[in-house]
């Protein structure tokens, strides 16, 4: 946004009635940076939608952005006939103002015809998903900003599938949205809304549906039963959506000894206990290994603020807790689920796990070693929903299982988005499982690496801040792309991808083939013996991650080979980043 003096004047003119939203735009009428961080641009909408800080201006999370946004879905959701009576399913977490923000989507929805089931209370986005299928919604709006800081907030749409809208459908919406103004959208009042019935409450009769189906899931579910109560679970919801979810599923498929945080139980958007409410961070457990000590626990169950993600803790021979990254879990899970089935007669043939391109490559190993299809996808979990989608249009794939290493999780395919309440399920019952072998998860994690090797991986990320940071980071990709990198820590490239040009370089002989994965900002760099680097900003907000991976014999010589690569690749980007 050019001109963003003017549209912060334009701001204080058209919040005059808006008591709060005046006095926070006044309070910065002498800060020039301020005004320009607020208004020189919009906040980005893209495949997972808006996410950004709390508060008054054009790049910040507030009611006039949400309805602006609102109004645009509802345009580009009026190009459909039957999007009027099949509707808008809207559900919210425990951020600031998460509750506000969906009432505001609802209502603004409402005033242009279309049907609307609001949530009466928090709920997680996998419920935000099954609900659109269960209800055979047209879309699906969820306010979250996932496990981001206190100070942010987001929204996200979905569509029909219950997945997140595709790359194609969010430049539409952008389209609509931007054809729309900030303070010239259709609205009611949510009293008007219900009572005219274009708003619905919902509650707990579409939860018992998501609850049953999801522990139909299950594979041993007698077993869990009969062992549930041999082992002690605590769990956390890191003060977000998880609470009631996830403890009722626990308690229905029979773990009996399930230990909550009380500290951390009630919904706070301020998430006072934690430095940032993440299952990725060791830190977010420390409440909860304590009450594991107390109560004898093995096993640590996390999850963030709207609940798609699942962090897990796992007790140590030396009787410590490590965390286990999300590429550990998945490979438990897949490890769990496809050992199972083989054994009970019910590995299907045609069985398909996908995850993202930045996921381990161990994953790939066991699949292989079960006769059961990996595919690869880009980053966000929309792109493991359309595999979900293209399996059950062509029958040619049984889905079984779907992952991210950012600690997402997906089994079954009720929900087309990750789901840390079915993964907690799961997590407990292979956990009951093997504590009848006399093993821990932790335990089980070792006798993967015995069978496939030892695999590791690591991220890095760099947050900039502001205009300049995004200037940065365009700079540095440009830069990549420009001198593609012929070897990392002295190790030969073997190929380079890069994912935005659609196109795979293969080193020593020159040759080019076609990459078959939409356009995406992402380098990849392979090296030999299972080894990658790969490079990808954020799309909503100015962020740079490094994605590193090897295999070796020795957990040793992975992670030396991890440091070296990671080492090298680090300096090459920080020379880009910090010049």
């Amino acid at each position: 946004m050019k001109d963003y003096i003017n549209e912060y004047s334009r701001w204080l003119a058209c919040t005059a009635e808006d008591e709060k939203t005046n006095s926070e735009l006044r309070s910065i009428g002498n800060d020039a940076k301020e005004i320009e961080e607020r208004f020189y641009t919009e906040l980005e909408f893209g495949t997972a939608g808006l996410r950004g800080i709390i508060g008054a201006g054009t790049n910040r999370m507030n009611i006039y952005v949400v309805r602006r946004a609102s109004a645009g879905l509802a345009k580009y959701l009026l190009n459909f006939k039957s999007a009027k009576t099949k509707g808008v399913a809207v559900a919210y977490d425990s951020r600031h103002y998460s509750k506000e923000f969906a009432e505001e989507t609802a209502c603004t929805l409402a005033a242009y015809g279309i049907k609307c089931y609001l949530y009466s209370t928090l709920h997680s986005v996998p419920q935000l998903s099954f609900t659109i299928r269960e209800k055979n919604c047209m879309a699906g709006v969820v306010i979250t900003a996932s496990h981001n800081p206190p100070e942010y907030n987001g929204y996200k749409v979905y569509w029909h599938h219950g997945g997140q809208v595709a790359p194609k459908q969010a430049d539409e919406i952008l389209s609509c949205i931007r054809a729309s103004d900030y303070f010239d959208t259709e609205t009611v009042s949510l009293s008007y809304a219900v009572n005219s019935g274009l708003v619905e409450m919902i509650g707990e009769d579409v939860d018992e549906v998501y609850y049953k189906k999801t522990m139909s899931l299950m594979l041993r579910p007698e077993l869990v039963k009969e062992h549930g109560g041999d082992i002690a679970v605590v769990y956390t919801p890191l003060h977000g959506s998880g609470f009631v979810p996830v403890t009722n599923v626990l308690h229905r498929i029979g773990i009996k000894r399930l230990y909550t945080v009380p500290e951390q139980e009630q919904p706070n958007g301020s998430f006072p206990t934690v430095k940032a409410p993440n299952p990725e961070d060791p830190d977010a457990f420390t409440l909860a290994s304590k009450l594991a000590d107390e109560v004898g626990a093995d096993l640590i169950l996390a999850t963030d603020p709207d609940s798609d993600r699942l962090g897990i803790d796992v007790r140590m021979d030396n009787g410590s807790f490590r965390t286990l990254t999300g590429n550990q879990i998945g490979c438990i899970l897949i490890k769990y689920l496809l050992s199972t089935m083989k054994e009970l007669g019910t590995l299907p043939s045609n069985g398909l796990v996908v995850k993202s391109l930045v996921s381990t490559s161990l994953a790939d190993a066991i699949c292989r070693s079960y006769g059961v299809t990996m595919r690869h996808v880009l980053t966000g979990f929309r792109f493991i929903a359309e595999q979900i989608d293209l399996a059950e249009a062509t029958g040619e794939f049984k889905f079984i299982f779907g992952f991210e290493e950012s600690y997402g999780f997906l089994a079954g395919g009720y929900s087309h988005d990750k789901d840390a309440i079915c993964a907690a399920m799961l997590a407990a019952e292979a956990a009951v499982y093997y504590s009848t072998e006399g093993k821990t998860l932790y335990d089980v994690l070792n006798d993967i690496y015995a069978e496939y090797g030892f695999y590791i991986e690591t991220t890095k990320s760099y947050t900039l801040s502001g205009k300049a940071g995004m200037e940065a980071i365009a700079d540095t990709m440009e830069q990549l792309r420009k001198h593609p990198l012929p070897t990392v820590a002295d190790e030969a490239v073997l190929s380079y991808e890069d994912i935005w040009e659609g196109t795979k370089l293969y080193i020593s002989s020159g040759e080019t083939e076609k990459l078959n994965f939409p356009s995406s900002n992402v380098l990849r760099y392979n090296l030999f013996g299972d080894a990658w680097v790969i490079v990808r900003p954020s799309g909503t907000e100015p962020k740079l991650k490094l994605y590193v991976g090897a295999k070796a014999d020795t957990k040793e010589k992975a992670a030396e080979r991890v440091k070296k690569l990671t080492s090298a690749s680090d300096d090459v980007l920080s020379r880009y980043l910090y010049k």
